[in-house]
């Protein structure tokens, strides 16, 4: 199933469900160009879009390939087994990746999907295309909506936050990094990647595009008027390009300062320095001369040194006889337990209000300019709360390196 996208997906056949009715409001004439044009939307939010293009992708494939039908020809029938399949996409060898490293989407390993889906993400799939099928009704492109006809009112279940790590697992994926062996030039340099990026996370509440998007010269230094105090922020730009200031605390620059310096850089970033917040493992800075800059590391490229990490804490849990629920927990870990884990952290400890504007719960207004004294009071709480204490990590045997 290599080389296979959106473009490549969609027919060109017109289904029995296109609108006669001659209120038409897009130029598409197929498919593909009403499913682009719902698409195109999305181009400023790439987060967004990334999400919206794989559920129409797996969508229109299933369709295509297991229907033998365009999307314009789906019905309400034919959406519930597809929800079905969701949850257990078969044939396997056809839908699903092979376990380890993500191929590309070009390589004929790819896949759909990375396996089942749970059912929240199941219900997020399903909202997802409702959306893009309510869209192209409005637009006159399709005469009705098949989903309609299985939406119900159901109260919300009120929130709750299971996926993050417990005090003896976060101190469990610590002890692995600090044991990652150290003794050629690529381990140091993969053993200060992994250290920098979950302190980087962690201390920061980032999401993964975050690290992806955001830049080194987003670092700044600011006093507070009140006791002169210089104190280091993080201007984030996230979730909908909302910006946020996020407390630098005195942790978190040290372990900036020494992951700069792992890269041959100058201990602190330049004002408005585009190198980006986490380098490939092999480039110095000693044999990139300025202003060469590396592109940033993909969302993909992340995760995969995240999952690394995760899969040797889950691997040494096991070998050290502690349960296999708990490995199982760590091994399914990703980027955003790391957000979850840090914000369950600070509210046990910190006013909510400090909270909710470090991870960008509720965004920065621009009036913020002029509230110095809260967002101080705000680091100071987060800084004296909200630690990595690598120093209280036990000392643990050595290990083999991880790939890259």
């Amino acid at each position: 199933m290599g080389e296979i996208t959106v473009i490549d997906a969609l027919s060109g056949r017109s289904g029995t469900n296109r609108s006669r009715a001659g209120n038409r409001q897009l130029a598409a004439d197929t498919d593909q160009q009403a499913v682009m044009a719902w698409l195109a939307r999305f181009a400023d939010s790439p987060n967004t879009l990334a999400n919206a293009r794989r559920e129409a992708e797996r969508l229109l494939l299933w369709a295509l390939i297991e229907r033998d039908k365009p999307l314009s020809s789906l019905t309400h029938e034919d959406l519930l087994i597809y929800r079905r399949f969701l949850a257990n996409p078969q044939p396997a060898d056809r839908w699903v990746m092979a376990p380890g490293r993500k191929a590309g989407r070009r390589d004929s390993r790819w896949r759909p999907f990375a396996g089942p889906l749970s059912e929240a993400s199941i219900r997020q799939s399903m909202v997802v295309l409702n959306s893009m099928m309510s869209w192209l009704v409005e637009a006159g492109y399709l005469a009705g909506n098949p989903l309609s006809l299985s939406r119900t009112r159901r109260k919300a279940p009120p929130p709750r936050i299971v996926r993050f790590l417990e005090a003896d697992l976060w101190d469990a994926i610590r002890q692995t990094i600090l044991t990652l062996p150290q003794e050629t030039p690529r381990q140091r340099a993969s053993y200060a990647r992994a250290r920098w990026l979950f302190s980087l996370m962690f201390l920061g509440g980032l999401r993964i595009s975050e690290v992806v998007h955001n830049i080194m010269g987003d670092f700044f230094m600011r006093s507070d008027p009140k006791t002169g105090a210089q104190r280091w922020w993080l201007q984030a730009t996230g979730k909908g390009d909302k910006a946020r200031l996020i407390p630098a605390t005195a942790e978190l620059m040290v372990e900036l300062m020494n992951y700069r310096r792992s890269l041959e850089l100058s201990a602190l970033p330049q004002p408005a320095e585009p190198s980006p917040l986490v380098f490939p493992v092999a480039w110095r800075r000693s044999t990139h001369p300025a202003p060469a800059w590396p592109e940033p590391l993909t969302r993909s490229a992340i995760h995969v040194i995240l999952k690394e990490i995760f899969a040797r804490a889950a691997e040494q849990w096991r070998r050290d006889g502690r349960g296999d629920a708990q490995a199982q927990k760590l091994a399914a870990a990703s980027a955003h337990w790391l957000r979850h884990t840090a914000g369950s952290n600070l509210s046990n400890q910190i006013d909510l209000k400090h909270v909710r504007d470090t991870l960008g719960h509720v965004s920065i207004a621009t009036t913020s300019i002029y509230l110095h004294g809260e967002d101080d009071a705000r680091h100071a709480a987060v800084s004296g709360a909200h630690r990595m204490r690598w120093d209280a990590v036990g000392d643990a045997p050595a290990a083999s390196s991880p790939g890259q």
